[in-house]
């Protein structure tokens, strides 16, 4: 039987215990298979591209399980080993981004960078283009540089993410609207409100058309209106959103309720700084009640 056979075989067996939750006998199986692959390159090194679908398939499961200090071991042996054999472009692609996140994940951004850079150029160049794989590492990097003040690079890189997403979906679609969501977030920072509120009525259209009125992604959308119209001094934006928001989070109080309390507190200060004390009151009152804090 082929190494190809034998991969996709691994990847099966291995697969189904994940999915049966039976983690520990997945992992056992894969550390089998490595060590095994390990014996085989051993034998002879043109076996590094077993060790390296080996190598992937334990540290996806190790990711899985949380154990990210093992899964970055195995991604990082699994480019090194790829580095000595022929091994699919996808392939590469996906050992980048995973050892990407995982530096991503422990806010190593500048480690992150390069990979994702490099993995995006993989995806994008194998034939189909992986335009989904692609899109979703550059909202992931296009994040990292939000974070390190890089705004027009993080512009960027969301855009592109966006039109690819556009392409695969549609505009009506989550993925799409969480981009939208993203770039108002980006532009807030960068200190655009204006164009924060138009990135933010984007997605709150999309998800009130794709999830319903009434979802709690929907109550998010509102919530970073609000925060658009208090730089923009819309006083009646900021209230009517708010008041919308915690309206919907009051119905996913089960899963919610960190989200329902946080966005209370917001607006308590908003009302607060608003002059609106009997208001501010008042909503205490409501959110005591709600949260049987009473």
């Amino acid at each position: 039987m082929s190494s190809e056979n034998l991969n996709t075989l691994l990847e099966g067996h291995v697969a189904s215990l994940y999915e049966a939750g039976k983690l520990d006998d997945a992992l056992r199986v894969a550390g089998t298979a490595l060590r095994n692959a390990r014996q085989a390159v051993e034998d002879d090194e043109a076996n590094y591209p077993v060790l390296v679908n080996a190598l992937e398939i334990l540290a996806n499961l190790n990711r899985q399980a949380g154990d990210f200090a093992k899964s970055e071991s195995l991604y990082q042996e699994g480019l090194e080993s790829a580095a000595k054999c022929r091994v699919p472009q996808e392939q590469l692609a996906r050992l980048r981004s995973g050892l990407a996140m995982l530096y991503d994940f422990s806010q190593r951004e500048e480690a992150a960078i390069p990979l994702y850079d490099q993995a995006i150029l993989d995806y994008e160049s194998v034939t189909p283009p992986k335009s989904k794989e692609s899109a979703e590492l550059r909202n992931n990097l296009a994040m990292i540089y939000k974070s390190l003040g890089r705004y027009a690079l993080a512009e960027q890189h969301y855009l592109m993410s966006l039109e690819s997403l556009e392409r695969l979906y549609g505009r009506d679609s989550e993925r799409v609207a969480a981009v939208f969501n993203n770039l108002g977030s980006l532009y807030y920072t960068a200190g655009f409100p204006e164009q924060a509120k138009e990135m933010h009525v984007e997605a709150l259209d999309i998800r009130q058309q794709v999830l319903g009125a009434e979802h709690a992604e929907v109550a998010q959308s509102y919530t970073n209106l609000a925060t658009a119209c208090y730089d923009l001094e819309d006083d009646a934006g900021v209230q009517e959103n708010y008041e919308k928001s915690l309206r919907i989070l009051e119905q996913h109080l089960d899963t919610h309720s960190d989200s329902y309390e946080q966005t209370g507190e917001d607006y308590i200060a908003v009302l607060e700084n608003l002059g609106e004390p009997k208001k501010a009151a008042s909503l205490r009152k409501r959110m005591d009640k709600v949260l049987g804090r009473n």
